[in-house]
């Protein structure tokens, strides 16, 4: 698909605004109790969605590619800082096949097919790991506004999934969204670096793609703030562009969280609206 003119801009010079988002929420036809809640809060969570044996089965998986020597030097794997501590796997359902299957069977795929209205492909794929003591932040941000202005995504038509395979409590650093968000654009300043993937992947405080202070004050008077938690084996659902983060994890307890973005197939990504070079294909895919 072309996009005709850009109304998400973002990465300006100027001062930043925060847009009305004039496409969906909802994509799709008929909807239920549950997807009207996720038009309105831009997430909804299901529990159990994956047993334990399937759980165990993906920390084994996790175990298995972080301690990988083949692997020791794949940008794939990133780590905390200095640390070798894990931070995030790109790439997860195609480094394991078991893992692939366990999401398969979580029925994250039919939950986004409905509520993109449209098939879906996998832009992206991760686990993101906070082991206890070290697991750093995510600091606020809308994905939709990186994926537009980084890899090309033409409109906010797609939704994530994460999938805990650890508890996720308050305190050992937990998604955080403010619910209704996902209906407004918030723009953010400043030009894209080269590569700045590379930073950006590992940093808890981006220079660019994130927004304001002011801007993030301003959405939490107005909106507030969730904190989604939920047993080993539940699934959140979220909107691309809804604002979120998550907080460091100083207690013991790690968390592990599957998270597959799934895109619609009418909203293949392009070039990169910030004119920067398109990511590696582990960050943004890009269908034949």
């Amino acid at each position: 698909m072309t996009v005709a003119e850009d109304v998400y801009t973002t990465r300006v010079t100027g001062e930043p605004r925060v847009v009305e988002r004039p496409d969906p929420v909802f994509w799709g036809g008929s909807r239920s109790a549950e997807y009207t809640d996720f038009e309105r809060r831009g997430f909804l969570q299901r529990e159990r969605v994956i047993g334990d044996s399937d759980v165990s089965t993906c920390l084994a998986e996790i175990d298995r590619i972080q301690h990988d020597p083949a692997l020791r030097d794949d940008e794939r794997i990133v780590r905390e800082g200095d640390s070798v501590a894990v931070r995030s796997i790109f790439d997860i359902l195609e480094l394991s096949d078991a893992v692939r299957r366990v999401v398969e069977a979580s029925g994250a795929y039919d939950l986004a097919r409905d509520i993109l209205g449209s098939d879906v492909y996998v832009h992206q794929s991760r686990l993101n790991y906070k082991p206890g003591f070290q697991g750093g932040a995510f600091y606020w941000h809308s994905d939709f506004e990186t994926w537009h202005a980084e890899d090309g995504m033409p409109l906010p038509r797609a939704v994530s999934a994460s999938i805990a395979l650890t508890e996720n409590t308050q305190y050992n650093g937990p998604l955080m969204i403010m619910p209704g968000t996902q209906r407004y654009f918030v723009q953010c300043a400043g030009a894209t670096p080269d590569d700045f993937y590379r930073e950006s992947l590992v940093t808890t405080m981006p220079r660019v793609g994130v927004p304001s202070e002011d801007a993030i004050t301003d959405m939490w008077r107005r909106h507030g703030i969730e904190v989604l938690t939920g047993g080993a084996g539940s699934m959140t659902m979220f909107d691309c562009n809804a604002l979120h983060a998550s907080g460091g994890n100083i207690s013991p307890m790690p968390r592990a969280n599957v998270f597959v973005v799934f895109n619609s197939v009418e909203n293949v990504v392009q070039a990169p609206f910030s004119g920067s070079a398109p990511r590696p294909s582990f960050l943004a895919k890009r269908p034949a």
